[in-house]
């Protein structure tokens, strides 16, 4: 059976650097077929991991509203573009959700993209989904199955606020969610007591903690994929401890 891996976290706490260390990890543990998927609006897991993207779904989306090629049927239509969007590499796909709707209806197009999309997981083992900053993609219910969902927040109050309201939001909504866990990311030194105080409160289930990682900051400044990161690289790290505890697909 597939199992679903979701990001959540308000924005500049590292969700798409840790949905594409996560795509590492799982591909050195020997798991594979790995999907990921990258429901951002601002996309950018294809950085992180790489790879070049070519087309997105949203292309597929706009294609339905205006119409499709003659002799095909929408069905046929968004099949292909599905399978068109999918960029391959080694042990795992790409798939680019691609930007937000613009004018017109696209209820049709949605429920198509969504059937295809739940028939294209059922291919992978795993699927890794980087999904928008805050609880947007929570409320339209983009992300209502996961059997992990990893809530990213930096160590302020106001990030353990938002990963609080985010994990309230996804119960409020009753998702089929099995299992959610915090991710406090670029820690420096040591968690201060008065967020971890907060976390405690808020009954978020802490899964542990990645530093501050200067590697990272250099990869950015030179265009570098993050999943070229050395493997004792402080980042690298602490997730791959993470990892091992909380995922085992």
């Amino acid at each position: 059976m597939t199992m679903t891996i979701a990001m959540a976290g308000k924005g500049g706490t590292g969700k798409t650097t840790i949905a594409g260390l996560l795509v590492r990890f799982l591909l050195k543990k020997g798991v594979k077929p790995i999907l990921a998927v990258d429901a951002d609006a601002n996309a950018n897991l294809n950085e992180v991991l790489g790879l070049k993207v070519e087309s997105t779904l949203g292309d597929a989306r706009e294609g339905l509203k205006d119409g499709v090629p003659a002799g095909m049927t929408r069905d046929l239509y968004m099949e292909y573009k599905v399978q068109e969007s999918l960029v391959e590499s080694e042990g795992y796909d790409l798939v680019v959700m691609g930007r937000p709707e613009g004018p017109g209806c696209y209820c049709h197009a949605n429920t198509l993209l969504s059937r295809y999309m739940e028939r294209l997981c059922e291919n992978y083992r795993v699927v890794v989904m980087d999904n928008e900053a805050g609880m947007e993609h929570i409320s339209r219910l983009l992300a209502r199955r996961a059997d992990i969902l990893l809530i990213i927040s930096d160590s302020t109050q106001r990030g353990i606020q938002a990963a609080k309201r985010i994990r309230d939001l996804t119960r409020e909504l009753k998702l089929d969610i099995k299992k959610d866990y915090l991710i406090i990311n670029r820690v420096n030194n040591e968690l201060p007591h008065r967020v971890k105080d907060s976390v405690d409160s808020a009954g978020l289930n802490l899964a542990g903690c990645v530093p501050e990682d200067d590697l990272i900051s250099r990869y950015d400044i030179e265009g570098r994929p993050f999943a070229e990161l050395p493997d004792d690289a402080g980042s690298v790290q602490a997730l791959n401890g993470i990892f091992e505890t909380i995922v085992n697909p």
